[in-house]
């Protein structure tokens, strides 16, 4: 009818207004308009977008020199949208990919990127799960023994993992060689199968176990450990600043294990001479690890539980709330080799006599995100969003191409406390430390 307006022609009108205005704009105001503000579902659609847009120019520009397809080296990006693998034209690298100078991987490649920049796209990759959920029984009422448990993956990339597991084993063999303190380094005898995995701890001297000297399990405060290497600082520092641990319990001490194939970890809880939470990161091998507020022993190196989580290569677990004081777990027998390490924070009280705080690991700021990264339900398998980073990278790229470089203005938002619960249990499963085999290499 004439002189009426469809809904087809409203939306035709409204669109063309938005881009009508977007006509108007200079770069620096398009960049500003499409930064922040959007909800997930919209960012997602917008990256979608942009990756089309760069791959129908990248395969125009391919087709233009000769070439039949994109370089073999781009790899697979996400679409948060629908789920489907999308391959990015630029950077030549993928994100994934990049180094940041930070001291983890090798060496730094200039990619037109800023530092900033490099590490937004980085802290942007990560996947962050949260919605672990099993439900028992404990004191009569239904309860969620997984709660407060966290699974942050692609946080260490395979450059940055190949140099950690090369500290791993530097340090092994000086254990071996005697080169560090007493306690610091054990490598029990194999007398069955699941038992005598390597442990190097650092900070402070944990006992597992009764020891020759009558002390409880617990931090032995008058033994002395090796201070933390350089390189594991740096690992806590990247964990803090991008909100994997809070800054209100940065690590002060570690544990490595090194796995021999058929080696495990039997049921335990944590002690509380530890503050909670605590991470494990693991490398070489993905390996499960089971949950459950009764896990039973099958047969040497084999335990059963309700709740098997993989552990990718990479990847950093939360341990927090019921999922680290009312849950056991542990680690069977692993299929290959594994290093995992294991970050925690002792208890002010429990702190070695001779124990000096680390200057560098004082003081550590969270990465600046935009307010709504933290605003997603528990539970929802989400990546960050730092301001629409994504969308500002891109720009950022093409603008780096023109000799334009525009400033990340986020602001930074303080991470908030968490608590620490109570549940003290021993294991007699565990060797004490101190006694090692410091003349048969296992790497």
């Amino acid at each position: 009818m004439a002189g009426k307006l469809t809904e087809s022609d409203a939306g035709h009108s409204e669109s063309e207004g938005v881009i009508g205005l977007l006509k108007t704009m200079n770069r620096n105001e398009v960049f500003e308009a499409l930064s922040q503000g959007f909800c997930q579902h919209c960012e997602a659609l917008l990256e979608k977008r942009i990756h089309q847009i760069l791959n129908r120019r990248g395969s125009e520009t391919s087709l233009s020199n000769g070439e039949a397809s994109v370089a073999s080296n781009s790899t697979p990006v996400p679409d948060l949208a629908s789920g489907k693998q999308l391959t990015p034209v630029a950077p030549p690298a993928a994100n994934f990919d990049i180094l940041l100078s930070d001291g983890l991987g090798g060496t730094v490649v200039d990619n037109g990127l800023s530092e900033e920049q490099k590490e937004h796209i980085r802290f942007s990759q990560v996947g962050r799960k949260k919605d672990f959920v099993h439900t028992e029984k404990i004191d009569g009422k239904p309860t969620n023994v997984l709660k407060g448990l966290e699974l942050h993956t692609k946080v260490f990339n395979a450059e940055e993992q190949k140099t950690i597991v090369e500290c791993v084993y530097d340090l092994q063999r000086m254990g071996q060689k005697g080169q560090l303190r007493e306690r610091t380094y054990t490598e029990p005898r194999k007398w069955m199968r699941g038992k005598g995995r390597v442990t190097i701890q650092f900070g402070c001297c944990y006992n597992y176990a009764v020891d020759k000297n009558g002390n409880p399990p617990g931090i032995i405060r008058d033994e002395e450990v090796d201070p933390l290497p350089l390189l594991f600082k740096q690992m806590i520092k990247r964990m803090v600043r991008w909100l994997i641990l809070p800054p209100t319990c940065i690590p002060n001490s570690c544990i490595v294990n090194i796995y021999d194939e058929g080696d495990c970890i039997p049921p335990h809880i944590d002690h509380h001479d530890f503050l909670r939470p605590f991470c494990t990161v693991s490398f070489l091998t993905q390996s499960n690890i089971i949950f459950g507020s009764n896990l039973k022993i099958v047969s040497p190196g084999e335990f059963s539980g309700p709740v098997s989580i993989p552990l990718p290569v990479g990847s950093v677990l939360i341990l927090n709330g019921n999922g680290a004081d009312i849950a056991k777990h542990c680690v069977p027998a692993v299929p290959g080799k594994r290093i995992s390490i294991t970050f925690r924070r002792m208890d002010d009280s429990k702190l070695p006599y001779q124990f000096s705080p680390d200057p560098e690991l004082l003081r550590i700021k969270p990465l600046a995100v935009s307010p709504r990264a933290n605003s997603f339900p528990q539970g929802h398998h989400q990546k960050p969003i730092i301001n629409s980073s994504f969308v500002k990278a891109i720009v950022q790229q093409n603008q780096h191409r023109n000799g334009q470089v525009i400033k990340d203005k986020s602001d930074p938002e303080t991470a908030k406390t968490m608590n620490n619960g109570s549940f003290l249990a021993g294991n007699d499963d565990f060797p004490p430390l101190g006694k090692a085999n410091k003349t048969r290499s296992r790497r």
